[in-house]
């Protein structure tokens, strides 16, 4: 019996080195590790010792015969990936790692950020005895995207925090929450008070669709819906007309098909999560009973994951619905997949359509469309979106041998009253900090913040989506995090980094002035248990917090505020 690596994978690689026959792949060691959609367990490999399931951090590997019904597709797309990428003869062992120079002093280091790429910092600097860490975040909660982000009905992910909550509680690091980076203290502070800086901030505007009526009410980005949803403090108080009975959704990413989940999923479910209590108000009285899904290349072009377009065949009361026609695959692309020449990820896509497209829908059920080959040219309405017009696309081979849209002349309106743009995400620049507007990024040498003129920025780094771009899942982070510690660490121990001119005590006396409401690790564990407490009571997770002075009220009752 071999195990199984399911939906929830967060693509950390912790199960990889926890396995002693070297059978879960791609390892981060190997190119498709960086375009994975999830990692995958080689079934006639596997030893059945377990050692994977007490590694995983977000609970998603399970024997192939506890598999429940929603997830036994997953032992067939395991089985799948080694088709393409057979396990070599032999294994080749882990190379031990060059022992750290010591005697150097205390390295410190300010993380911005308190996401997954920031812990994941974090928790490899922290693997040192000679490190303190410090974390600033703007916000009075940490976890960043795990807690804004990641949808309420996907507790299994979300576990993850339990990981980091772990592995940060240690003397040599400190939170301070509620401290924004710009307003309460500057770049010039940090450097001030410490050997590095990383900046983790991940990639926080929208792209836009830059279509006529784009701006007009009912018209959002899809990441602010997220926000709302899941109690982010700063969009507790957006509205959203839910009073149609048709959303659009432009994008088919993963964000697309949590935001088109969480609107056609029956709010009695939604009530036993996290969801944010607006949300979960505003949806019980929602009148929508179709969301559309716009992408404007075809099935295997898809932007989303196979594991999440699979999981929305199990949503209650909701069909998926896929025309058939939307199917026929330009020849290059049916040339392709005919060849076999393709990642397994992507016929499969295909495979999912198809068996989407041939599903009977039930009367009376919610319905999630997709639509391929389809691209928005204008957002329709006088006050207030009325509807959507788009235009059919074509598929066109480029030089870099993918596929290009290109609109045709078949134009057709789709009636709604709210269009959520879901189409990528870029960085904001950081004051004082070199950015690159055309990618949306750090300019960065592996993790090494550089200039113009190619030279590193003396103790400046960045890790996540502000260094690499947005993409990869929450796991990819700590792969990225460990590059970029690396560097950290091989600047410290050649003597690249100035040393601080101030320490932690004086780092504490200036927030103390700038920022009296900061909140550290003891006031986080206070919301923390006061959230958790009053889920207890309703039978949820936790209730979520969405006011910032509640949550500092409550962070500052615990004594020993400034303690770790």
């Amino acid at each position: 019996m071999a195990y199984v690596i399911t939906q929830a994978c967060c693509n950390d690689a912790s199960c990889v080195s926890a396995c002693p026959v070297n059978c879960i792949h791609p390892t981060p060691d190997e190119p498709e590790f960086a375009t994975t959609e999830m990692l995958y367990i080689e079934p006639q490999a596997c030893i059945d010792c377990g050692a994977c399931v007490d590694a995983c951090p977000v609970d998603a590997i399970f024997p192939e015969d506890q598999l429940t019904a929603p997830l036994r597709r997953y032992a067939e797309i395991n089985a799948d990936y080694y088709t393409r990428h057979p396990m070599p003869e032999t294994w080749i062992p882990i190379t031990p790692e060059t022992p750290p120079v010591r005697d150097l002093g205390t390295l410190r280091v300010a993380v911005v950020g308190a996401g997954p790429a920031a812990c994941y910092a974090a928790e490899e600097l922290l693997k040192r005895s000679d490190v303190e860490v410090e974390m600033f975040e703007k916000l009075p909660t940490p976890w960043g995207l795990v807690r804004a982000g990641v949808a309420p009905d996907h507790p299994g992910t979300k576990t993850v925090t339990e990981m980091f909550d772990w592995s940060l509680d240690r003397d040599a690091f400190q939170f301070h929450l509620n401290v924004e980076i710009g307003k309460h203290l500057g770049h010039a502070d940090l450097l001030t008070h410490h050997h590095a800086v990383i900046y983790a901030v991940g990639a926080s505007a929208d792209r836009t669709l830059g279509i006529p009526g784009e701006d007009l009410p009912g018209s959002h980005a899809a990441t602010e819906f997220v926000a709302w949803y899941n109690g982010h403090p700063d969009y507790a108080d957006r509205t959203f007309d839910l009073s149609g009975e048709r959303a659009v959704i432009v994008g088919n990413g993963n964000v697309a098909l949590d935001v088109a989940r969480i609107l056609a999923a029956d709010p009695d479910d939604l009530a036993k999560t996290d969801i944010a209590d607006h949300a979960l108000k505003a949806l019980r009285d929602s009148n929508i009973r179709e969301v559309i899904l716009l992408g404007r290349r075809g099935p295997a072009q898809a932007a989303y994951t196979n594991p999440e377009f699979l999981a929305l065949g199990d949503l209650p009361g909701v069909d998926v619905v896929v025309d058939p026609a939307e199917l026929q695959l330009d020849e290059h692309s049916q040339a392709l997949l005919d060849s076999g020449d393709v990642e397994p990820a992507i016929t499969m896509k295909v495979r999912l359509a198809l068996e989407f497209s041939q599903r009977t829908p039930t009367p009376g059920n919610k319905r999630i469309v997709f639509r391929y080959l389809t691209s928005p040219t204008e957002v329709d309405g006088d006050e207030r979106v009325a509807g959507l017009t788009v235009v059919a696309n074509g598929l066109v081979e480029n030089a870099a041998g993918g596929f290009t849209a290109r609109p045709t002349d078949r134009a057709e309106r789709i009636d709604t009253t709210l269009v959520l743009r879901s189409i990528g995400y870029r960085g904001r620049p950081i004051p004082g900090i070199p950015f690159d507007e055309r990618r949306g990024v750090v300019p960065n040498d592996r993790g090494r913040v550089v200039l113009d003129e190619g030279n590193a920025l003396p103790g400046v780094y960045v890790t996540g989506w502000i260094k690499r771009g947005p993409n990869g899942v929450i796991g990819t982070n700590k792969t990225c995090a460990k590059e970029t510690v690396a560097r950290i660490i091989e600047d410290f121990e050649a003597r690249r980094l100035p040393a601080p001119a101030a320490g932690r005590k004086e780092l504490g006396r200036l927030l103390d002035q700038r920022q009296p409401q900061q909140i550290t690790r003891r006031g986080w564990q206070a919301i923390d248990e006061t959230e958790r407490g009053r889920g207890v009571v309703e039978g949820r997770p936790r209730v979520k917090m969405t006011d910032t002075t509640e949550m500092v009220d409550v962070g500052h009752k615990r004594r020993g505020l400034f303690a770790r």
